[in-house]
């Protein structure tokens, strides 16, 4: 029985350390859109145009990549308990 509870914490382990890896791409090319964005914005400040609606898209990114971050900590948080899980079964 315990060797069958190890695989399933080894398992769920593995499964979040897949989530984990997924989230930091996930957030670094967001990241990387909110830079490409903003070069956008100062682009068509410059050019003399309403950016009204590139400033709000620029907002509601970084406010996403906050939640998505926050997201990241959790499983952070889980992964570690995961980790203390395998190594006492």
């Amino acid at each position: 029985m315990a060797s069958a509870e190890h695989a399933n914490w080894a398992e769920q382990l593995r499964s979040e350390r897949q989530l984990l890896a997924k989230a930091d791409i996930d957030i670094e090319d967001g990241w990387r859109r909110v830079r490409n964005q903003q070069d956008l914005l100062d682009w068509l400040q410059r050019a003399g145009h309403d950016t009204e609606q590139a400033e709000r898209l620029i907002s509601l990114l970084k406010r996403t990549l906050i939640e998505w971050e926050r997201h990241r900590t959790l499983i952070v948080q889980r992964v570690a308990y995961l980790e203390e899980q395998v190594a006492s079964h």
